[in-house]
């Protein structure tokens, strides 16, 4: 497992402008990584960009939708053109949104799939071919421990990251004898404006500055996966071997 320093690495990272991302982009500039911020809200951007620089870091804001395949190729192009080549790429914008399948709507499922996998998917398609003529590079998406397996109120969020887990698991047998390090970020409860808005309980919740440390020590070890927060991760994974009526009994006391 190649270890790599963030000092210097042109880092793109999508969904910037709160939670996670926010606090990985201040965690990636105070690492010495020169930071490529990509959102929808441009003022924001600009505002997270000044204070970086003001603290001595390197940030530039790129504003566009993950929703738009051409406005990532064109993030990207600018990036790499008045930037730097982008070294690692961090898919990180995404949304949540609590579904009940007695009052079922597809559209909420398919919105959720298509921001949280399909986003994924427009970023990928951006820099991937870019990578591949430099002879390789550094992916870490960030998916989710919800994407293991079912839990209750999480059918559009788990399926959209366990659709994108899945997804880079496989491509990863394609891409690694290419040069490319791929890192799955599955992220449990972490403090962001989206986790506020739950009304259950979260066990081992972490700050968005916690996880973002975590993060970028995962991706600095180069390793496959960044499962946090520990024993929750740990718990989480080991329900996956669990026969279903014990996993569901286990889940059904928790919430």
């Amino acid at each position: 497992m190649a270890t790599i320093d963030l000092k210097g690495k042109c880092v793109w990272l999508t969904g910037a402008s709160s939670g996670i991302g926010e606090a990985l982009a201040y965690e990636l500039a105070r690492r010495g990584a020169r930071v490529a911020i990509t959102a929808r809200r441009k003022e924001i951007l600009d505002q997270m960009v000044a204070r970086i620089r003001e603290s001595g870091g390197e940030a530039w804001s790129f504003p566009g939708d993950v929703l738009n395949l051409d406005e990532m190729k064109q993030v990207v192009d600018s990036i790499e053109k008045s930037v730097a080549p982008i070294d690692i790429a961090i898919p990180n914008a995404g949304s949540h949104l609590f579904t009940k399948p007695e009052e079922f709507n597809s559209a909420e499922y398919l919105s959720i799939m298509q921001l949280n996998y399909g986003g994924v998917l427009h970023c990928l398609e951006a820099i991937i071919p870019r990578m591949l003529a430099r002879g390789g590079g550094h992916i870490a998406p960030v998916a989710s421990l919800a994407g293991y397996r079912g839990l209750p109120r999480a059918a559009a969020y788990g399926a959209s990251k366990s659709a994108l887990i899945h997804f880079l698991e496989s491509i990863r047998f394609h891409l690694k004898p290419k040069g490319f390090t791929i890192t799955i970020v599955n992220p449990g409860f972490v403090k962001t404006p989206l986790t506020d808005k739950n009304d259950f309980y979260m066990p081992f919740l972490v700050s968005s500055e916690r996880a973002a440390k975590i993060i970028c020590a995962g991706i600095e070890r180069g390793k496959r996966t960044v499962a946090f927060p520990f024993p929750f991760s740990w718990l989480v994974g080991f329900g996956k071997f669990l026969p279903a009526p014990v996993y569901e009994k286990i889940v059904n006391q928790l919430w």
